[in-house]
């Protein structure tokens, strides 16, 4: 296993991930214990040591699983990290409740790592409000050694992360941040890495393989990384292309089965970063791929200027390429959620105003009807 430092730590550059462990049947609360009891025992004998869950993981359920499967081993031979559930606007005002139950259901009477979870546009108010208490009460937990590391995830844009740095980044410590090669440009990744290491922040990586997404590629791209190193696995070509990133200390994986587990562990013995050559052109087959999928939208914002609803049109159709390009997931919902009800998607006239000054002849309405069918807003 390679082992990246953190201040005065070693960590595993692979982490586990407890958000998608194997399920018994349908439901997400339904974990196979056993079988996850055999992958947590793996994991821990190859080196493993960093382990990560979260209150609204598994509905719930996966604190109390990590509090029953890690206690088995000794509590100094690993590290643990949990978060804040402030996606949810309503556990703003509970973070004693929450924190102090999150010890119990995880058995522990501390976190190596607490984060701020999902900073975005929705919460970032909220967060930032001082009546909520929020950053005071963590503070106080870690000053009497129940958090040993404070930091945040975020799948915000590069402004909120901005923002948040500007009104607590001197109290954090690192940032968990959605980073592969699809989004390298795609979500601005590129950018924002550059801030958090302005910031002098490293980076944990969450997604990086897109929910899953990323372990297969196109017959075009495969074709690409085979030419460009023949040994080198589909899910391989993500994880070296992030152990290229001299920001990234640590890549969280949410593995379901013991084969993903094994995979994951056998290409994270060695480091292997892709060079600039291979690194450049895995981005560009990525942009590629992007761009023949996606509304060609340049985001020149003609429309914003002529939709009498004043909706941000461009947003919606970055939202909509997101969420077709990647097969869905929440990333889109949770953006449109965080507007006023009279500035999302459905809102659109079909007035066609837009479409008359679009340079590239989109045709807007159509889709900003398709996408609000696609997120149910």
């Amino acid at each position: 296993m390679i082992y990246k430092p953190f201040q005065d730590l070693q960590l595993s550059a692979l982490g586990l991930g407890m958000m998608r462990l194997p399920l018994q049947g349908k439901e997400e609360a339904d974990i196979d214990e056993a079988l996850t009891a055999e992958m947590i025992g793996y994991a821990y004998e190859k080196g493993v040591n960093y382990y990560d869950t979260a209150w609204g993981y598994h509905d719930g359920n996966s604190e109390w699983v990590a509090g029953r499967l890690l206690s088995r081993y000794p509590r100094e031979s690993y590290y643990l990290a949990s978060k804040f559930p402030g996606y949810d606007l309503a556990n703003m005002d509970k973070v004693e409740e929450i924190f102090t139950k999150q010890l119990e259901k995880c058995q522990t009477p501390y976190f190596d790592f607490y984060l701020f979870h999902n900073v975005y546009e929705g919460n970032i108010r909220e967060y930032l409000n001082p009546q909520n208490g929020i950053l005071d009460y963590l503070l106080r937990q870690k000053a009497q050694g129940k958090i040993r590391h404070l930091g945040f995830s975020t799948h915000g844009s590069l402004e909120t992360i901005r923002e948040f740095l500007e009104a607590y980044g001197a109290h954090m410590e690192f940032c968990q941040l959605q980073l592969n090669y699809l989004d390298w440009h795609f979500q601005d990744a590129q950018q924002k890495v550059a801030l958090l290491k302005e910031a002098g922040l490293p980076v944990w990586v969450m997604e990086p393989l897109r929910g899953g997404k990323l372990a297969q590629a196109s017959q075009e791209m495969t074709a690409h990384m085979r030419q460009m190193r023949p040994e080198e696995t589909v899910p391989g070509w993500a994880f070296r292309f992030l152990q290229a990133i001299p920001e990234v200390t640590l890549v969280l994986s949410g593995m379901s089965n013991m084969e993903q587990l094994q995979e994951n562990i056998r290409i994270f013995q060695e480091n292997k970063p892709l060079r600039p050559e291979e690194f450049a052109a895995l981005v560009r087959l990525a942009d590629n791929e992007v761009e023949k999928a996606g509304v060609p939208c340049t985001a020149c914002h003609y429309c914003l200027s002529h939709c009498p609803q004043g909706l941000p049109i461009a947003d919606f159709i970055a939202w909509y390429n997101e969420h077709k390009i990647t097969g869905g997931g929440f990333l889109a919902p949770m953006s449109v959620s965080a507007l006023p009800e009279e500035k999302r998607p459905d809102k659109c006239i079909a007035c066609h105003s837009c479409e008359q000054v679009c340079p590239q002849q989109i045709q807007i309405a159509n889709v900003l009807s398709d996408f609000s069918q696609m997120i149910g807003m």
